[in-house]
């Protein structure tokens, strides 16, 4: 990962759970809180509360994203900036896959 979340913003992003196929990170967002340039590989959203957020790209454009408490999204991997632009706390589960294991050669 070019970007590790839980590197660029420690107090945003908490690991909860790792190992060799997944990995979920706790991230929480104050409104009006900024999250610097960070990447993803594939992973899913999964939103522990309602909010209204801002995503930036590499290349400055930009997308609006409004999730509700309970629902999940689905991303390939990505590079992003993170502004929340609502009124309440973003609170999120990101479940991020890691390459499956490798088959060894006979």
């Amino acid at each position: 990962m070019k970007q590790d979340p839980v590197n660029v913003a420690p107090k945003n992003c908490r690991v909860l759970l790792e190992n060799d196929r997944v990995r979920v990170v706790v991230t929480r967002l104050r409104a009006g809180g900024k999250m610097p340039m960070h990447s993803h590989p594939a992973y899913i959203i999964y939103a522990l509360s309602s909010h209204k957020v801002k995503v930036t790209f590499p290349d400055g454009k930009t997308k609006e994203v409004k999730i509700k408490a309970g629902e999940a999204l689905w991303s390939e991997g990505v590079s992003h900036a993170v502004d929340n632009i609502g009124t309440t706390e973003a609170h999120v589960l990101n479940i991020e896959f890691k390459e499956p294991p490798k088959k060894k050669k006979k």
